[in-house]
């Protein structure tokens, strides 16, 4: 008894939990739903998640490999031509 009011908290307790990494980096531990390895909020839905191969996580290219590389080359010509310029005055 917990507060003088009986509960049957038992089988709650005891269900399977989802164990989803969280942001604090812990496990959830939110019952799972059922037919599911994961709990309502972390995919436990029908339709939920992102699709195969997921091909709406490139919206703009911008954090690619190879627009970082550019951006980073842009720079160091940026950076040079100041020293040449410098250099020259």
């Amino acid at each position: 008894m917990n507060g003088g009011h009986p509960r049957n908290t038992g089988p709650m307790l005891s269900s399977p939990r989802c164990g989803a990494k969280t942001r604090a980096g812990k496990l959830c531990l939110s019952p799972r739903v059922r037919g599911r390895t994961r709990c309502r909020m972390h995919g436990g839905a029908l339709g939920s998640g992102a699709p195969k191969h997921n091909k709406n996580a490139l919206k703009h290219g911008v954090h690619t490999h190879q627009a970082i590389q550019e951006r980073r080359q842009v720079q160091a010509l940026i950076k040079a031509s100041r020293k040449l310029i410098h250099d020259l005055e």
